[in-house]
């Protein structure tokens, strides 16, 4: 072997480092390297869209379960309302039961304290009742006026019959308080204050509570006659109802008409419960005849 070769198998070989490609350092279809963007990339693009799809996944999972949600708050139509009526109703013939022997509007102040003294538990029991009532009344005035706007009622008949409603309510707590303020003072009141406290208490009970009464039932009957969501002959007789109770007011001036308090107590009791029983809950219990004038 001669002496330049022999030199040139004594020189190491030196190996050539190999650079990567970008092609090559991939390991999914788009690679891993910042560029990538399929769905093999781990870099910060990739990171992002695999939180854009989770993001979305968890959206559509969602979506069923908020609907029900949204759809479950809608059905919500407050208590059965015949339930409130029949407790106002048994409040207000127990009060006027108990209270059949008081002396009546116009008696002289000196029977009126008498009566009123001799009768102090009476009274506070009356004034309880009638306090009662007033919750019930409410109670069944906010559940109508929800089934009529989700029947689909926007005329002004539902709000007026709220109005209506929640005033002869307050008038029925006012006249429970005025009462019970009699049963308190009549051992130390005089005639004329017993009067006078006799007096607010009817007034308050009479057309005070019968007049607000009316405005109630107008405001339920004529959205259903319209609308056909009672029977025609309940609607018409929650019309003439309320006409009588209006007709009330006059008996602020003159005794003669006071035979039109309990026709629009009791008449306005009996109509509050069968409205109760035959105002649809919704929409889909609405007669078939109903429907064309319902969506009209």
């Amino acid at each position: 072997m001669s002496a330049p070769d022999r030199q040139a198998s004594a020189t190491p070989t030196t190996a050539t480092p190999t650079t990567a490609s970008p092609a090559t350092a991939s390991t999914g279809p788009a690679g891993t390297g910042p560029a990538g963007t399929g769905p093999g990339s781990t870099g910060p693009a990739g990171t992002a869209m695999a939180s854009t799809d989770r993001a979305s996944a968890a959206m559509t999972s969602t979506g069923p379960a908020s609907t029900g949600r949204v759809r479950a708050t809608r059905r919500q139509g407050g208590p059965p309302p015949l339930v409130p009526a029949l407790v106002y109703g048994a409040l207000l013939v127990a009060t006027v039961a108990l209270l059949a022997g008081a002396p009546h509007h116009g008696s002289p102040a000196a029977s009126t304290l008498s009566w009123a003294r001799a009768h102090t538990g009476t009274l506070h029991v009356a004034a309880l009742l009638i306090f009662g009532a007033a919750a019930p009344l409410a109670i069944w005035t906010a559940t109508i006026y929800r089934r009529l706007r989700t029947l689909g009622v926007t005329a002004p008949g539902a709000v007026i019959g709220l109005s209506g409603g929640l005033l002869a309510s307050a008038s029925l707590a006012l006249s429970g308080l005025v009462t019970w303020t009699l049963a308190e003072a009549a051992p130390v009141a005089s005639p004329a204050l017993a009067k006078v406290l006799t007096d607010l208490a009817f007034a308050a009970g009479a057309a005070g509570f019968v007049v607000p009464l009316a405005l109630l039932l107008a405001g339920v009957a004529v959205p259903s006659l319209i609308l056909r969501l009672t029977p025609a002959p309940l609607a018409w007789a929650g019309l003439a109802v309320a006409a009588v109770g209006a007709l009330s007011t006059f008996t602020l001036v003159t005794p003669a008409l006071n035979a039109t308090l309990p026709i629009a107590r009791f008449g306005g009791l009996a109509w509050i419960i069968a409205a109760s029983l035959l105002l649809p809950a919704n929409r889909h219990q609405i007669r078939p005849s109903a429907q064309p004038r319902a969506a009209a």
